[in-house]
């Protein structure tokens, strides 16, 4: 752009100069340097915090299905980015040992049940201690307990969707035995309930990021394309800023200026729908100061969205 109002510059000077309504001297020769650095300093460089730009970027929420129990599977209906209901049937876990547990302690409890009634009887006849029928009491409401438990762990032997969403990379078949231990999930869920429009701007141009400032987006996946939207917040912390519980003193660290995140609020709620997860492209954020210049972000950034037609970076 720089490049450009300097060659329009130019364009003007030598055609004044040759319609002799300027003088051809030195001075107005070596003007186009002057303008140059006055354009740097006075519009390009305020530019950076009056209007910054960075990368944007579609995300959504993946949870890691991890299932609560234990075993083989024996069924796996979920396929790979087709799109699910909450409540739909992810994969299936043997249930065998868990519905065999589940009828021991129905039996059990049932004894316990009758031994209670007993012992109830006796003790109302005053021939058994009272203590004896708090006791079978207890062993009664021990094993509903358990009984409750072995139904909770049967049920979820089903693993079904926590959201709409959908799998990606599906690679859990039948016969394999999945584990209810965090480090290993079993697929990786996508939810499509909520997504994320996130803007990174380098951490000296966020000084004057605000919510509720104009954003204007564009995607290499829908070129020539210019979106808006508002500033949601400011996100106020990143990794590197993060401290983690440890045994350990302090370490030092090699600290670089990471860019800060900004969630962005798009005007066109159907957009975010429309965007695959992961989606990138570049945006501008015009804030308070330097208006001059947003003007001039605004045809930078809707020159990047005509080069999405033909540049891949």
């Amino acid at each position: 752009m720089i490049v450009l109002l300097l060659n329009l510059y130019i364009a003007i000077l030598v055609a004044l100069i040759w319609l002799k309504v300027i003088p051809n001297t030195l001075l107005w020769k070596l003007s186009p340097i002057v303008v140059l650095v006055l354009l740097n300093v006075v519009l390009f460089i305020p530019m950076g915090w009056g209007a910054p730009a960075g990368g944007a970027m579609i995300g959504r929420h993946s949870v890691s299905i991890v299932p609560d129990v234990s075993g083989e599977v024996i069924d796996v209906p979920a396929t790979p980015n087709a799109p699910l209901k909450a409540g739909d049937v992810l994969f299936r876990i043997d249930p065998t040992p868990f519905a065999a547990q589940l009828h021991a302690l129905e039996a059990q409890l049932r004894l316990a049940e009758t031994r209670l009634a007993q012992m109830t009887e006796l003790a109302q006849k005053q021939a058994t201690p009272e203590f004896n029928v708090e006791q079978r009491q207890s062993e009664v409401d021990q094993l509903r307990a358990q009984v409750e438990g072995a139904k909770w762990n049967l049920d979820k032997t089903t693993v079904r969707a926590p959201a709409d969403g959908y799998v990606t990379n599906l690679a859990l078949r039948k016969g394999a035995r999945v584990s209810n231990l965090a480090l290993s999930p079993a697929m990786a869920f996508i939810d499509i309930s909520e997504a994320v429009t996130i803007v990174q701007v380098p951490q000296i141009y966020a000084r004057y990021i605000e919510p509720g400032q104009k954003v204007e987006i564009t995607f290499k996946f829908l070129p020539g394309q210019v979106f808006s939207g508002r500033v949601g917040t400011v996100l106020q912390a990143i990794a590197p800023g993060q401290t983690a519980p440890s045994g350990s003193a302090t370490e030092t660290r090699d600290l670089t200026p990471e860019p800060f995140v900004v969630r962005v609020t798009l005007d066109d709620p159907t957009l975010e729908d429309r965007l695959p997860a992961g989606s990138v492209g570049s945006a501008a954020i015009y804030t308070d100061h330097v208006k001059i210049s947003h003007v001039i972000r605004q045809v930078v950034l809707r020159q990047q969205a005509m080069l999405n037609y033909i540049w891949p970076y």
